[in-house]
């Protein structure tokens, strides 16, 4: 049992600042109060402690190739199968691989973030090469498989509903790329048996200009439009939505992610985050390809505060961005481990503590805060 003292902690779903201290027991937050104090003092005058990091979008696989293919365009990156991201896994060792993921794991420990939602490649394999990866490492990987039977204009509807079956006993989903990569029938059998399942349908949506305006013409439908009339659960990016695309969203309530950064380095634009607000959104956000940007997410916080200011002409709440890699998860059809990630009496404790260089709390943490200004990480794995 220990006790973190005299902080001034970001409190319950919507981050509210009070000075008071936290009593730990056994992995869980026992007591919140100005008179709580159990077992060891830990005695962090004047820091911030915030709920721990989520990152809502990434794709460890791409560990093994850095930084390889910058400035190439979105479909020579990662569009599969023949995207340089594709043809390096599939020609990497498993060993490589794994190596490469816990490299990257533990990056984003260190940076303060304990659960993650991957993109995993590589069928059933894959889904294991990452469960195999993070056995050691405190931190939740949710991960989110696919298979190559999923492609194609012509795709074998029998194959897929096996490759889907297999995948859900192992994975927490499904995660196809997107819409230029997979039929309508195809993406109405990911959402239906990852829905039966109670299991997380995924996919990218309108992550660039081009993508938006060929399934328009394709279909008469944007990215965002299909992935709505499909039922997936969770959208991700949304950087380029058209006419009443980010209505539909808030009325169909799929889950929202998006990724600045990695939007910003394959020159796609970037999602409107305050008008998804305004709709009454509550986006999380992911720093995608480890291959196009490091997966620390005070790196993700820091550019979207001030990209929005830049691109939208509108400064985005500092309250409502740490929310999203932080307590916006609270509100995902996802499992229970993620649903207690906030600081709450009797929810995991599952927070970081950094030092103090502002008045304003959440501009510490997105404006100021480096990983070496972090006191402490504390999650359910790890004791003080």
């Amino acid at each position: 049992m220990f006790t973190i003292a005299n902080g001034i902690i970001l409190k319950g779903r919507d981050l509210v600042p009070r000075k008071e201290n936290i009593v730990v027991d056994d992995g869980k937050i026992i007591e919140i109060g100005k008179d709580s104090r159990e077992g060891k003092i830990i005695d962090v005058d004047g820091a911030v402690v915030c709920p721990s990091f989520i990152n809502g979008h990434v794709h460890i696989g791409d560990s093994i190739i850095k930084d390889e293919g910058y400035a190439l365009s979105l479909s020579e990156m990662v569009k599969p199968p023949n995207g340089v991201k594709h043809v390096a896994l599939a020609n990497a060792s498993d060993d490589d691989l794994i190596e490469a993921m816990k490299n990257s794991m533990w990056d984003m420990v260190n940076s303060g973030t304990t659960h993650f939602i991957d993109y995993r490649e590589g069928g059933v394999k894959g889904v294991e090469l990452l469960r195999k990866a993070s056995r050691d490492i405190p931190i939740n990987p949710i991960i989110l498989g696919r298979d190559d039977s999923f492609y194609g204009d012509d795709p074998d509807l029998s194959k897929v509903k096996i490759a889907i079956r297999k995948l859900l006993k192992i994975a927490d989903g499904i995660a196809p790329s997107g819409f230029g990569e997979i039929t309508m029938d195809v993406a109405e059998i990911i959402s239906e048996k990852c829905e039966k399942a109670s299991k997380i349908s995924s996919i990218h949506v309108a992550e660039s200009e081009s993508n938006q305006i060929e399934s328009l013409n394709k279909y008469g439908l944007s990215e965002i439009e299909k992935g709505v009339k499909s039922n997936f659960s969770q959208l991700v990016h949304l950087t380029n939505p058209k006419g009443n695309d980010l209505n539909a969203v808030s009325t169909g309530k799929p889950n929202v992610v998006v990724c600045p950064r990695a939007n910003a380095t394959l020159n796609v634009g970037v999602a409107p985050l305050n008008e998804m607000i305004k709709l009454g959104l509550k986006p999380l956000l992911g720093t995608d390809n480890v291959m196009l940007n490091s997966p620390n997410m005070l790196r993700e916080l820091e550019f979207s505060l001030k990209i929005m200011s830049v691109c939208h002409n509108d400064y985005i709440n500092p309250v409502e961005l740490l929310k999203m890699s932080t307590t916006n998860v609270c509100g995902f059809k996802i499992n229970d481990v993620i649903q207690k990630s906030m600081i709450m009496e009797d929810n995991f404790a599952e927070f970081i503590v950094f030092n103090s260089f502002s008045k304003n709390p959440y501009l510490n943490i997105i404006n100021r805060a480096e990983t070496k200004n972090i006191l402490y990480i504390i999650n359910k794995i790890f004791n003080v």
